[in-house]
């Protein structure tokens, strides 16, 4: 290898360390951001006062597109770790929180990284947003709510949603997701989403490099 090889080799070894320690300092401030967002979270009208709609996913989606799916899933990995020191749910709502994040982002960044195009940012964001409502399902039937249940009775619980909507025969924690939580759960997918497209291309230069 002559000398202007090496030159090069490390250069490139340079440069991709820097990589490396940008990639890891916008994935610390994503995940700050996004532990922050979860405690601005508000009542929604049309849902139980229990149900909040925050916008922790945000980053995380943001994250997906300007570093890639995997930098997305560790923003909500991160964020829900912090998220354990003052949980009250004894870990479950985090668990849940990670599983609908990654649900989310993962599918987002896997689309735009096939081609990276406003087009495929938008495909790729409202199919996460499908996934994350399809899985908050059985995550709501089989994880959070059985928790819940140690602190409010599952017919308080169902009462709560039937009060809502009191002409329809809701009967069951099951017809109380599908019927609320699941399209509660892709529109505010939706909304990171359409936030995300409206922001991410004058925040890219600052998330990737200037010279990126």
């Amino acid at each position: 290898m002559d000398s202007t090889q090496m030159t090069n080799k490390r250069a490139g070894a340079r440069m991709n360390s820097k990589l490396d320690v940008r990639k890891m300092t916008v994935t610390a401030m994503l995940s700050a951001i996004a532990f922050v967002l979860m405690f601005l979270d508000t009542a929604v009208p049309i849902m139980p006062s229990f149900i909040k709609l925050d916008l922790s996913e945000l980053p995380a989606l943001i994250a997906t597109f300007a570093l890639g799916p995997v930098c997305g899933v560790i923003v909500c990995l991160i964020k829900n770790l912090l998220h354990l020191l003052i949980t009250t749910t004894g870990g479950v709502g985090e668990l849940s929180n990670f599983i609908l994040g990654a649900a989310f982002v993962l599918p987002a960044g896997l689309i735009y990284q096939h081609k990276k195009t406003k087009k495929n940012a938008i495909i790729g964001a409202i199919v996460g947003a499908l996934a994350m409502a399809i899985i908050s399902f059985p995550s709501n039937l089989f994880i959070v709510y059985p928790v819940y249940y140690n602190f409010m009775p599952k017919d308080v619980i169902i009462a709560a949603y039937q009060a809502l909507v009191p002409f329809a025969n809701i009967d069951s924690i099951a017809k109380c997701l599908l019927l609320f939580n699941v399209p509660f759960t892709f529109v505010k997918g939706l909304i990171s989403a359409i936030i995300t497209i409206l922001i991410y291309q004058p925040l890219r230069p600052l998330l990737k490099g200037n010279n990126s």
